[in-house]
């Protein structure tokens, strides 16, 4: 019996030493920060807001609607409603002050082809080398095509045309440091001819020059499953716009209140190559914007993947 105790103790230490062991190296493998609470698990640390959700408000009070963003936590944003060398007004010195003292950065900037607008200057086709002039001078990383107008996207041939304009684009750009990307709706995935148009694009256009800015609630609405296009194509998707579907009727509303897979879309940031990704609510049904923008930060703040 003397000797079967001893047995016992010495087969319960080699298993508790191989346990330990086992534990210490898997500590060594993780930072601590992640260990052993979220073990394998990612989760958000800075988050992005696309000001086009509070244009109204910013219409009204442009600063202290920045101030409001900053004070809900968001830390980095992508502008709109760039005009002739000023967003809101506001010239690049003095949109620098403003982030500056609200400790927030502009990282990219919508803009439109011009094709349909050709007297609007600071567009595609009007002003391009000073618009990324001025973007450089905003340290600006992404300058993006928002949107098509409908005539500008009836046929194969405008979209093989707009391919050609991106990549142009995207050499100018490339030359101040800035990458030029396209954001999506849902109408690029209706075929025409046969062919899905957004497909289109991702095969005309330079990879190196013209990134996707992948707009996860209109590529959900357009049938598609954002996922399956991360793997169609690694790296290409650099910016996310990150809005939920509501289950009731597909309207938009706050992230983590609709029907979007979060914690899956998000386990495949490195897939699809995102390095930036901003909260957007087209249209704001049951708060204001501003209180929309917080339950949506609020959200992806606790998301584990």
């Amino acid at each position: 019996m003397l000797f079967s105790y001893y047995l016992k103790k010495t087969i319960m230490h080699r298993r508790n030493f191989v346990k330990s062991t086992v534990l210490a190296t898997g500590a060594l493998a993780f930072p601590s920060s992640v260990f052993p609470k979220d073990l394998f698990l990612g989760s958000i640390d800075k988050l992005g807001v696309q000001i086009y959700t509070v244009r109204n408000e910013l219409g009204k009070d442009f600063e202290g609607t920045i101030k409001q963003l900053a004070g809900i936590g968001y830390d980095y944003l992508e502008l709109f409603n760039y005009v002739d060398g000023k967003v809101y007004d506001n010239d690049v010195s003095q949109l620098n002050k403003i982030f500056k003292d609200n400790d927030v950065v502009a990282k990219s900037l919508h803009i439109g082809t011009g094709i349909t607008s050709p007297d609007v200057k600071g567009t595609l086709t009007n002003g391009w080398d000073k618009a990324v002039e001025d973007g450089a001078n905003m340290g600006l990383e992404y300058m993006v095509c928002a949107y098509l107008a409908e005539p500008e996207r009836k046929t194969l041939d405008q979209y093989k045309e707009h391919a050609e304009l991106f990549n142009k684009s995207g050499e100018i750009a490339k030359k101040h440091g800035i990458q030029f990307a396209y954001h999506n709706h849902s109408f690029e995935f209706d075929k025409i001819d046969g062919q899905v148009p957004y497909d289109l694009l991702l095969k005309e256009t330079d990879p190196d020059l013209v990134k996707m800015e992948v707009d996860l609630y209109w590529m959900t609405k357009g049938g598609q499953d954002p996922v399956s296009y991360f793997k169609q194509h690694p790296g290409r998707f650099a910016l996310w716009h990150v809005k939920d579907m509501s289950a009731k009727d597909q309207f938009f509303t706050e992230v983590g209140n609709g029907t979007i897979d979060w914690a899956k879309i998000f386990a495949n940031k490195d897939k699809a190559g995102m390095k930036y990704f901003f909260v957007e609510q087209d249209r704001c049904r049951d708060h204001t914007p501003i209180e929309s923008l917080k339950i949506s930060y609020d959200y992806l703040k606790q998301l584990k993947f």
